[in-house]
């Protein structure tokens, strides 16, 4: 998650923003996140990127305005 977190804003959007890589972006961002730390947050997230592929839209939009992912630690 921190190689996400390092990223400019406008990549952020860019990676969310493309359907197919937005998914894998989120799902990529969640499975590094549970390894690194697995709280029950991360591993609630994890689920919801893999099962709701329309899950990274949402995180797209969220990290416009908070500048993180939904359920991120």
């Amino acid at each position: 998650m921190k190689w996400f977190n390092k990223q400019s804003r406008l990549v952020q959007f860019i990676l969310l923003l493309i359907p197919f890589v937005g998914w894998i972006t989120e799902i990529v961002v969640r499975v590094t996140a549970v390894l690194e730390k697995p709280t029950g947050k991360n591993i609630l997230g994890l689920i919801f990127g893999l099962l709701i592929p329309i899950f990274s839209w949402l995180d797209l939009i969220w990290v416009l305005i908070f500048n993180h992912l939904i359920l991120a630690s």
